[in-house]
């Protein structure tokens, strides 16, 4: 067997092995297998596709999408994914609650970070309602639900993050935590007391082992009331030192060895629950310090979905010349080229080398002929567009025009940072030197 059938070999083996996982929802062993088995091979539609649906399943629907537009680019007839594309584009409603539903999570992220844990559960709550299958959100909603002390209500995020993917390593391992810290510290034995028995002639005194037997005074017959009185009251007296001396220094020993003993249990128990609740928190703090990094991964996944989207969708209008240049230019500033495949770019390429150059020459006339006239908004329109597909256009007259423009309608703080620019970006044109004079004046 060469070399290629061994790596395509390998690839279909994951593919098979995450095929079967994702069959009974081990949606996060399903992402490792496809993951390895594009190792081995990138070009295996099927692993691509399949991933696309698991990362889905899973309510990450943006690096659903991302996979399939990939998918879609190394293969562009005869690929699911363009349907499950076209399926998400058409239901534009339901793509605006998913994107709500990540922005309220990420904003509950820098909520748990600042300790309002309400507001965050408020987001969260909301965040789930809208979208379903967002594993992520149950679990940040369960962990902080652990850190807040309602285990009824982490258990019940966790039993339905667990429905969603059976194997996902952090809902088992808040699961196991929310468990431990769900045990009940063994019960404390009643200490024991002094037990006094009766009998017709004598009293007997219990404690533990040892038993102390008083007659009774009333058992042996005194000649006279005065002798009974003395006997009653040395009875009584030696009862009290008995009581004193020997009985109680053993109850209050054995009582405070108890108390000792439980002072200890309770304090093992402390130092147990501290140690969870402190393992919890920097569970919680290594979850909130990724928010940061997780709204960037979020933003750069739209912006590369939004690319593609609007390089696919306006090249049908390109070949099918049903759309004019002003409008094709107004969404092809937008793209991103460089998150653009392969493929996609050499279309974006196309269309820009055909459009741009004859869209720079004729809006710059029209944005100057707006500017002349005082219509500044239309002049604005029109040189905003020409900027964003050449900022050096006539040696960047065309960029210092768009700040007099903004300038002249009363928009300084656009103005400013048009000047910035031109000084910052054009340094030794003439468009530059003026930028800069015109700063000085805006101070």
């Amino acid at each position: 067997m060469e070399y290629t059938e061994k790596v395509i070999y390998q690839s279909n083996y994951w593919y098979n092995d995450g095929l079967k996982k994702a069959n009974i929802r081990d949606l996060s062993g399903a992402i490792t297998s496809l993951k390895r088995s594009l190792q081995f091979y990138s070009d295996n539609i099927a692993a691509r596709n399949l991933l696309g649906l698991v990362y889905y399943g899973r309510g990450e629907v943006i690096e659903g999408l991302v996979e399939w537009i990939l998918s879609a680019n190394l293969r562009p007839e005869d690929n699911i994914a363009i349907h499950y594309i076209r399926t998400l584009q058409e239901d534009r409603e339901g793509l605006q609650i998913v994107n709500g539903a990540i922005k309220k999570y990420n904003l509950s992220l820098d909520l748990a970070r600042q300790g309002s844990d309400d507001l965050a559960i408020i987001q969260l709550t909301q965040a789930v309602k809208e979208h379903p299958s967002f594993v992520k959100a149950y679990q940040l909603l369960a962990l902080i639900y652990i850190r807040k002390g309602d285990k009824k209500e982490a258990k019940d995020c966790l039993r339905v993050a667990h429905s969603l993917d059976k194997t996902d390593e952090r809902t088992l391992r808040y699961t196991h935590e929310l468990t431990e810290l769900g045990k009940e510290p063994n019960r404390v034995r009643r200490m024991p007391g002094l037990h006094v028995q009766k009998s017709k002639n004598a009293v007997s005194y219990a404690n533990g082992n040892d038993t102390i037997i008083q007659p009774v005074l009333g058992a042996f017959k005194e000649s006279t009331r005065l002798q009974t009185l003395l006997n009653i009251i040395v009875g009584a007296v030696i009862g009290v030192a008995v009581m004193l001396f020997l009985i109680m220094p053993g109850i209050i020993y054995n009582n405070q060895k108890d108390i000792n003993k439980q002072i200890l249990q309770f304090s093992d128990d402390i130092a147990t629950k501290d140690t969870q609740i402190n393992a919890l928190k920097k569970e919680l703090s290594v979850y909130v310090s990724d928010s940061d990094t997780n709204a960037a991964n979020a933003a750069t996944a739209e912006t590369t979905r939004q690319s593609y989207e609007i390089v696919l969708n306006i090249y049908q209008h390109y070949q099918a010349n049903d759309m004019s240049d002003f409008d094709m230019v107004s969404q092809l500033v937008n793209v991103l080229p460089d998150a653009l495949g392969e493929s996609t770019r050499a279309q974006y390429d196309e269309m820009v080398s055909a459009i741009y150059p004859r869209s720079i020459e004729r809006m710059s006339a029209d944005g100057r002929t707006a500017f002349d006239a005082g219509n500044y908004p239309e002049a604005i329109n029109q040189l905003k567009l020409v900027v964003g597909m050449d900022q050096s256009a006539e040696e960047g007259a065309i960029y210092l025009l768009l700040a007099e423009a903004y300038e002249k309608s009363g928009d300084n703080d656009n103005a400013k940072l048009a000047y910035e620019t031109i000084a910052g970006n054009l340094g030794g044109t003439e468009a530059a030197t003026t930028a800069s004079a015109a700063l000085e004046r805006l101070q």
